[in-house]
């Protein structure tokens, strides 16, 4: 049985589920299917989205297709403490990695099930592949989703399996939980993108209080480079997160 909200508030709810329900799409969604996604008429919510757009929270598709969920929120979210101080820890150790081994490098942490890349720094060589500022994807579809998986305590595994069950029906729930278990024992992980054929993802986590709060994560292109081997990322990357880690209160 649901409990009961103590304090009704329609229009802050309308405007939340408007949100929530953008957030979980890459695509523009029109009226209608804004309002089938929340429940509502679409008379109901046209206001609502005007406002929202208006405050710059959504942002119309192009070609007017519909509506998008634009960076606003993500960008209050990084105004947080914890995420602000992992930023400004990570940066510089993340561009002097990026100066080391010629590949980009980019931040992540967890939200909900979803990862988020927070901070990035581009490769100083001429080919590299970017990923940008507030892209998601859906923890058990990346690389830096499972090494934040693997490195949580028991009790927040459970916790994040059961939220996963619930939006994502597409994972092997048992597979999932043995290569968090290999990438835990290994120190780091090291897995074939899901987006990009050619691009393998190094990803090592970033530890507070023996778990993880963030993943460091090299998209890797072999160049046949000697200073830009596999062999030499993995293991600047493994010392870039242990300082990190140390650096962090």
């Amino acid at each position: 049985m649901t409990d009961m909200p103590k304090y009704r508030a329609p229009a802050l709810d309308k405007g939340l589920d408007i949100l929530e329900l953008l957030a979980r799409h890459s695509k523009p969604l029109n009226l209608t299917e804004i309002a089938n996604g929340v429940g509502y008429s679409k008379g109901e919510i046209f206001r609502m989205l005007q406002r929202l757009e208006e405050r710059k929270y959504i942002v119309r598709g192009e070609g007017d297709t519909g509506y998008l969920l634009t960076n606003r929120l993500f960008m209050l979210g990084m105004e947080r403490p914890q995420n602000k101080g992992l930023v400004e820890i990570a940066l510089p150790i993340m561009r002097r990695l990026s100066e080391e081994i010629l590949h980009p490098c980019h931040l992540v942490v967890i939200s909900e099930d979803q990862i988020v890349v927070i901070a990035r720094v581009d490769a100083p060589s001429d080919l590299g592949f970017v990923v940008r500022v507030g892209h998601r994807r859906p923890v058990t579809h990346s690389t830096s989703g499972l090494v934040l998986f693997a490195f949580q305590s028991a009790e927040v595994r459970s916790q994040w399996l059961l939220r996963l069950d619930v939006r994502d029906n597409s994972y092997r729930r048992k597979v999932f939980i043995e290569r968090a278990d290999e990438v835990r024992k290994q120190g780091y992980a090291s897995c074939p993108s899901e987006a990009i054929d050619w691009i393998i993802d190094l990803s090592a986590p970033i530890l507070q209080h023996n778990h993880a709060i963030g993943a460091l994560t090299i998209p890797f292109i072999d160049r046949h480079r000697k200073k830009a081997t596999m062999t030499h990322a993995i293991e600047r990357l493994r010392i870039a997160v242990e300082e990190i880690s140390q650096k962090l209160p």
